[in-house]
Formats: structure tokens, C-alpha cells, sequence
């Protein structure tokens, strides 16, 4: 008798599997259709993961913005003038992030099996190649990002800014959107007044190329015939910069040599996993014990990289 009371007090493991792959799959669907709490309780399971890659990801890429505007991560960094516009890239790639990974289509994507949890693939997306490389899309130039605080204008403030910024004129771009003229100058004097307010009118700068060689004459001729000099910017280092940069070599040097070449290959170089892969074949050096050189695959070369990564972020913070 007892032991039939035991049998039927234990927990069925099974049924609680199925019914946490039918909770997170109800969540994302939830989500998918627009449910403010859905959303806003899936917003909250990622949002470790996006401020980490958002604050991976610019820094990486930062270069000479953190000597001219006021950083926006949560870990703020750079040596800005006291007087400082925020920079925006990092709340921006926030936002990029969050769409991509909690767009309709990529919700509807999740299946929810094996007891996986939403958090568990988005992270899985947050930390893949792919979405690396959407990111670099965005960021540099193949989508232009236009401020948040121009699209929250007008509906067709985006549309008039990038018309602005590719050199349309005010009656082509009117035709375009199907207003008037004086509806359009409208809305061009208010771009143009909020962003020399916030000191960004540069962002409408159109793209352009420029040789960095001079001339023989020792000058670069614009299209007007005009005669320009073209200089390459030029920042002193601060103490904090140079400290820093102390403690990453004095760090770097504590690195296995393996372990310096995978850094160097996929963050510096921005190589390819596989190109590093075939890199480790041909010189036959494992990253993993009990697995050869060879067999070796994507997933533990990004596993060893991020492995790698943390090493290097401790020691940092013990030298």
C-alpha cells in the first residue's frame, strides 16, 4: 500500500516537459501576436544577452567615436569633451538587436521542444555568426540608420531624411511621397533644425570616397575644380587610454599561443570560422582535448573564442 501511494506521489517527469515546451511556445506566440505582457516578459529574458553583444560589438568597432560623443553602454567608455552629444550607435544596436531577435517571423520560428526555453534560442541566434554579420550590415552603411528622434517627427520623416541625405531635391522628393511642396519644406526645415540642434547635421552628409595620396602638386582637386587639402584625424592618447591598453598586452601575453591566434584571427583579422579551421588542420593543433584537429567543429572553435575571451577579460581585471 505504501509503496503504490509513492509510485502515485512522484512527480511525472514527462508531463512537466510537455507542459514547459507548451508554456514557452504559448509565450512566443503571444509575443508574436503583439500581447504587450508577452512581449515585454520576453524583452526581459534577453536583455542580459543584447547588452552584452551590443557593448561586445561597438566597442569593437567604436574607433574614433569615443573621442568625439558620450558613450550610451551600461559599461561607458572613451574620453569624450565634457560637452558631449550621446552617441548613438549603442542604444541603436540595442534596438536592432531586439528587433531582430523578437521580430513575428523569428518568434513563429520557435518550437519549443525538448524542454528548450525562448531565452535559451534567442541566445543561441544572439551568439551565432549570422546575426554577427547582419549586424556589420546594419552598422556600416548598407543600411543607413536614421535617428530615432527624426523618425518620431512625421511617418515619412525616415523617407525625407534619406532622400535629403542621397541629395534630392525638395519638389522630387514631394513627388515622391505624394505631398505637396510646402508640406515637404516643412518637414525638411524641422531635420534639418533638429539635427543642428544636437549638432549631427553631418548625418546628412551624402557617402563619399576620397584618395588618401595627394597630388604632385601636393593638393586634392574636388569635382568644382576647386582645390582642397584632406587631413586624416589625429588623437592624443589619454593616460587612462594607454594605462588600459598596458593591461590588455600584459593580459595578452598570459595567453597560450593557440589561444592568441584564435582571438587574433576571428576579432582582429575578422577571419572566417572555417578559414580558421583549415588553418588549425594544416598545422594539426587541437582546442580540445580528445578531439582532433581535424574533427574539430565550428561550435567548439566559437566555444573555445568565447572561453578564451572571458581568460583574457579576468586576467585583465587582475593585473
Amino acid at each position: 500500500m505504501n509503496d503504490m501511494s509513492t509510485s502515485h506521489n512522484q512527480p511525472d517527469i514527462t508531463q512537466t516537459e510537455s507542459d514547459t515546451d507548451e508554456e514557452q511556445l504559448q509565450l512566443a506566440r503571444l509575443a508574436a501576436d503583439g500581447d504587450e505582457t508577452a512581449r515585454r516578459t520576453i524583452n526581459q529574458l534577453i536583455h542580459p544577452v543584447i547588452s552584452y553583444q551590443t557593448s561586445r560589438f561597438c566597442k569593437r568597432f567604436c574607433r574614433e567615436n569615443q573621442y568625439r560623443y558620450a558613450c550610451t553602454l551600461q559599461t561607458a567608455w572613451g574620453s569624450p569633451p565634457a560637452d558631449a552629444v550621446l552617441c548613438e550607435w549603442g542604444n541603436a544596436s540595442y534596438a536592432w538587436m531586439l528587433n531582430d531577435l523578437t521580430n513575428r517571423k523569428r518568434l513563429l520560428q520557435f518550437e519549443g521542444k525538448n524542454g528548450a526555453r525562448i531565452n535559451d534560442y534567442l541566445y543561441h541566434i544572439a551568439n551565432s555568426l549570422p546575426f554577427y554579420e547582419r549586424w556589420k550590415d546594419w552598422r556600416f552603411g548598407r543600411k543607413i540608420h536614421v535617428p530615432t528622434y527624426i523618425q518620431d517627427l512625421n511617418p515619412d520623416a525616415a523617407k525625407v531624411f534619406l532622400a535629403l541625405r542621397n541629395g534630392e531635391t525638395v519638389p522630387a522628393i514631394a513627388q515622391k511621397l505624394g505631398k505637396s511642396q510646402q508640406q515637404t519644406e516643412v518637414l525638411c526645415r524641422q531635420i534639418i533644425i533638429t539635427l543642428t540642434r544636437r549638432k549631427r547635421l553631418h548625418l546628412l552628409d551624402p557617402p563619399t570616397t576620397i584618395s588618401l595620396t595627394k597630388a604632385a602638386g601636393g593638393e586634392v582637386h574636388d569635382n568644382d575644380g576647386g582645390g582642397s587639402e584632406t587631413e586624416i584625424a589625429s588623437y592624443d592618447e589619454t593616460p587612462e587610454s594607454r594605462e588600459a591598453k598596458e593591461k590588455l598586452l600584459q593580459a595578452w601575453s598570459k595567453l597560450s599561443t593557440v589561444e592568441q591566434f584564435v582571438l587574433e584571427a576571428m576579432l582582429i583579422e575578422e577571419q572566417d570560422a572555417s578559414d580558421v579551421l583549415q588553418a588549425l588542420k594544416k598545422l594539426n593543433i587541437s582546442i580540445k582535448q580528445g578531439v582532433a584537429a581535424e574533427d574539430t567543429s565550428r561550435q567548439q572553435l566559437y566555444y573555445f573564442r568565447r572561453k578564451t575571451l572571458a581568460k583574457l577579460a579576468d586576467l585583465i581585471k587582475e593585473s
